[in-house]
C-alpha cells in the first residue's frame, strides 16, 4: 500500500511539472508564475513552504521533549505572528512596492528601495550560502523518515528526494509549485488529524483528558507555562519561528506572486487556519513524546541519542499502515514545497541578482535556462551537506533561519513603511544581523540550545540599528521616495505668497 500511494504521489508531481512547462516561457513565469497566483494557491504555497519535514521530524520532537506543553506557545506565535500578522502587515505593501519598482526578488527590492549599489550582490550571496543548510535540514528530515518507515537507506532516500525535487521544479517552475501545494496542503491537513487521532488514542496517552495529569506525573514542569528550560528559551523559539518568517525570501516571494490585492484577504484567512492546524498537530504530538519514551531514542548508526527519531518512532508504534502512509505523504508534501521554494529563491539569487546584473541583455530563454541550471547546483550542494550529517536538524535550521532573517528583516520591513530609512541604515543593519548570527553561533560552538536566542538577537538588534543610523545619515531623495511609496508618500506643503497652499 505504501509503495502504491507513494508512486501515485510522485507521478502527480511530475505530471504537474510537465503540464506547467509549456506556460513557463519567461523569467517572471518561472519565478513568480507571472504574478497571477490566486488566493488559495498563494495561501497553501505560503503554508507548505513554512512547514516542512523539519517541524514534523526534528523540530517538534526535540522541542516537545524538552519543553512539554509549553511548546504550544510556538503554535500561537506561528499562527498569529508568522501567518496572520505577516499577511496583514506585509502582503499588500510588498506587492504594491515590488510592482512599482519592477523587482522580482528580495535582493533586487532592497537595492532598488535604498538605491544601494552592491546590496543586490551581497544579499544574493547570503541567500545562496545560508539557504543550503536549511535545505539540507529538510532533506535530512525526509531521509530519516524514509529510513524508519520504508527501510530505505538514508543515502538512497536523500538522493531520490533530490532527483524528484529537481524533476518537477525545473520543468514547471513556481506555477507547478503553487498548483501542487493545494493538493499537498490538503494531504497535510488530513494527515495531521489522523496523527492526532491515533496518538491521543494510544494507551500511553489515554485520551486528551489524561495528557496533563500524565505529563505532570513525569515532571510538573512539563505542564508549566514556560517548561523546564524557562521563559527565555521558549520565547526565543517563538520569535525565531514566527517573526523570523517576515525576513525569509522564500516566504516573501508569495506576496510578490499573488494575483491582486483583492486576493490578499482570503489568502490571509486560509493561511492562518492552515498554520493553526499544522502547528497544533506537530507541536502537540511533540509535547507528548515523554509519554512514549523513558529515554530519547538512540541512532543505530552513531549510538547517540537522536531527537530526530522521536516522532518517527511514535508513528511506527502507534499508527496503522495506511495512516503511516498518509503521514509519510504529509511530511513529503510539506518538504517538497519547502524545498522547491528554497531552491527557486536560491537559484534566483545567482541568476537574477548576480548574472543578470552583469549581463542585462540576456534573453528570457537564457535566463530561464540559467535558473534551471542553478536549481540543480543548489540541490546538489544541499544533498552533499545532507549526506555529511554535520549536526542535528534543529541546529541547521536555526543557523540558516536566524542568519537570513537577521540580515533582511530590518531593511525589508522598515523599508516598506518608513520613508526616512537610508541606504547606510539598511547596509549597517543587515551587516549587524549577519555578524551577530555568525560570530555568536560559532562562539557558542553551535550549541543547539543557544542558537534560537542568537537568531532572535540577530533579528531584533538590527530593528534598532537601522532607524538610529538613518537619523544621522543622508536621506534618499524625495523623487525616489515618491516612486517607492507612490500615493502613500507624505507630500510636503508650503504656503505661497498668495496664501494658497502649493504642493511641492
Amino acid at each position: 500500500m505504501k509503495g502504491i500511494f507513494l508512486t501515485l504521489f510522485v507521478g502527480f508531481l511530475l505530471f504537474i511539472g510537465l503540464f506547467c512547462m509549456r506556460r513557463t516561457k519567461t523569467l517572471n513565469d518561472f519565478f513568480l508564475g507571472g504574478r497571477s497566483i490566486g488566493p488559495w494557491l498563494s495561501a497553501f504555497a505560503y503554508g507548505t513552504t513554512y512547514f516542512s519535514a523539519v517541524i514534523f521530524i526534528g523540530y517538534a520532537g526535540k522541542v516537545g521533549w524538552g519543553f512539554g506543553l509549553s511548546t504550544l506557545w510556538i503554535v500561537v506565535g506561528n499562527t498569529l505572528v508568522g501567518s496572520l500578522l505577516a499577511w496583514l502587515v506585509l502582503a499588500k505593501r510588498t506587492r504594491q512596492m515590488t510592482v512599482r519598482l519592477n523587482t522580482l526578488t528580495m535582493p533586487q527590492f532592497l537595492e532598488a528601495r535604498y538605491q544601494a549599489p552592491g546590496f543586490k550582490v551581497f544579499a544574493a550571496g547570503v541567500i545562496f550560502i545560508f539557504m543550503i543548510p536549511y535545505s539540507a535540514s529538510v532533506f535530512m528530515g525526509l531521509s530519516y523518515l524514509f529510513e524508519r518507515v520504508f527501510d530505505i537507506p538514508y543515502t538512497v532516500a536523500a538522493i531520490a528526494m533530490a532527483v524528484l525535487t529537481a524533476m518537477y521544479l525545473i520543468t514547471g517552475g513556481y506555477r507547478a509549485v503553487a498548483l501542487t501545494d493545494v493538493v499537498q496542503g490538503t494531504v497535510m491537513v488530513f494527515g495531521v488529524f489522523t496523527l492526532l487521532y491515533y496518538v491521543l488514542g494510544a494507551p500511553q496517552v489515554g485520551g486528551i483528558g489524561q495528557v496533563v495529569s500524565k505529563l505532570q506525573a513525569i515532571d510538573p514542569q512539563f505542564v508549566a507555562p514556560a517548561g523546564p528550560p524557562g521563559w527565555l528559551p521558549i520565547a526565543s523559539l517563538v520569535l525565531l519561528t514566527s517573526l523570523g518568517t517576515w525576513g525569509l525570501p522564500q516566504m516573501v516571494q508569495k506576496f510578490y506572486a499573488i494575483k491582486d490585492e483583492a486576493s490578499i484577504r482570503p489568502a490571509t484567512i486560509v493561511s492562518t487556519l492552515f498554520a493553526l492546524v499544522i502547528t497544533t498537530g506537530a507541536y502537540f504530538t511533540g509535547s507528548l513524546s515523554r509519554l512514549f519514551f523513558d529515554e530519547m531514542p538512540v541512532d543505530a548508526l552513531t549510538g547517540q541519542p537522536n531527537p530526530d527519531l522521536l516522532i518517527p518512532q511514535i508513528m511506527i508504534t502507534t499508527l496503522p499502515e495506511w495512516a503511516i502512509t498518509l503521514i509519510l505523504l504529509l511530511v513529503l508534501s510539506a518538504s517538497m514545497s519547502t524545498l522547491a521554494s528554497l531552491v527557486l529563491v536560491s537559484s534566483s539569487a545567482v541568476t537574477i541578482d548576480f548574472i543578470q546584473g552583469l549581463n542585462p541583455k540576456l534573453s528570457d530563454g537564457r535566463k530561464v535556462g540559467l535558473m534551471r541550471f542553478f536549481c540543480l547546483v543548489f540541490i546538489a550542494l544541499s544533498v552533499i551537506l545532507t549526506l555529511a550529517k554535520p549536526t542535528i536538524i534543529l541546529s541547521l535550521m536555526a543557523i540558516s533561519w536566524g542568519t537570513v532573517a537577521g540580515t533582511f528583516l530590518a531593511p525589508y520591513v522598515i523599508g516598506l513603511y518608513w520613508s526616512k530609512a537610508t541606504a547606510k541604515g539598511a547596509w549597517i543593519s543587515s551587516l549587524t544581523g549577519l555578524t551577530i548570527s555568525i560570530v555568536f553561533s560559532f562562539y557558542v560552538k553551535l550549541e543547539a540550545g543557544l542558537l534560537p536566542t542568537i537568531g532572535v538577537l540577530a533579528m531584533l538588534i538590527p530593528l534598532l540599528v537601522l532607524p538610529l543610523v538613518s537619523m544621522v545619515t543622508e536621506p534618499l531623495s524625495d523623487s525616489h521616495l515618491k516612486k517607492v511609496f507612490g500615493k502613500s508618500f507624505p507630500t510636503k506643503t508650503r504656503v505661497a505668497k498668495n496664501k494658497k497652499v502649493e504642493q511641492v
